[in-house]
């Protein structure tokens, strides 16, 4: 895995109290798309349990995993006690469970693409159900979106995670879209999105952009910098944009 994938475990504790939780509009629209009780999950890079939460409060059975032993320690904190932690990467699970539904919230990026697919899918049921969602939060104002560009530059060229397998933004199907799409082991590929707004303050929003990944990599001095300079850019209370981006596929039965 990068640097950048195993990076968030010094700020577990922060990921959890700056890092948005996911509504249960996002559990009503994968439940509907299985077309049936979602039983038992398998979570990919559960981090400190934001999505956990939202399947096991709803009487799903879920295996959390992930490979930094801070962060899921952090989710242990939080969790239903039926949740079962099993710290691995993706790459790391052995094929034997299987599972309803397998998902990850913004955590596919940092699987290995090579055999993601039929990995996945030996995870789940014939049928089974796959989930991916996330999505960047940003300034909802372009004016203040480009003061905080401004003030990263000299640091960073951007602070998003570009495209896996290089989907132009305007497209109309994303990725994991895109390779789901293609895939052999998968049907009926579906995208969707959730609006979302939310509203923090200044400092609130610098303490999320303290859990993104491409800060978490510079150097302290050159985090404590950026974050300083940003800090300068901003209202009082700052309007962000955070639409979570569900796609959900199907495993093919016979395979």
């Amino acid at each position: 895995m990068s640097g950048r994938a195993l990076s968030f475990g010094t700020i577990a504790e922060a990921y959890e109290r700056h890092r948005p939780g996911y509504p249960a509009e996002l559990f009503d629209m994968v439940t509907a798309y299985a077309g049936r009780p979602l039983l038992s999950a398998l979570e990919i890079g559960a981090g400190t349990g934001k999505a956990t939460r939202l399947f096991a409060r709803r009487g799903v059975t879920v295996t959390a995993t992930e490979p930094d032993g801070a962060m899921l320690a952090e989710l242990r904190k939080h969790v239903p006690p039926s949740v079962r932690t099993v710290q691995a990467a993706f790459e790391d699970l052995r094929p034997g469970e299987t599972y309803g539904l397998v998902y990850a919230a913004a955590a596919l990026h940092w699987t290995n693409p090579e055999g993601r697919w039929p990995r996945t899918a030996a995870l789940l049921e014939p049928g089974g159900v796959f989930a991916s969602f996330g999505g960047p939060v940003r300034s909802a104002d372009p004016a203040v979106e480009e003061a905080v560009r401004t003030a990263r530059a000299p640091y960073l060229d951007t602070d998003e995670i570009p495209s896996p397998d290089g989907t132009p933004p305007e497209h109309d199907m994303q990725w994991p879209g895109t390779e789901l799409q293609r895939s052999e082991w998968f049907t009926d590929v579906q995208q969707h999105v959730i609006a979302r707004r939310l509203t923090l303050s200044a400092h609130d929003y610098v303490g999320h952009l303290s859990t993104v990944s491409a800060y978490l990599v510079l150097p302290a001095p050159h985090r404590q910098q950026v974050f300083a300079r940003i800090l300068q850019t901003l209202p009082d209370t700052v309007e962000l944009s955070a639409d979570i981006t569900v796609h959900l596929a199907r495993r093919r039965n016979g395979l």
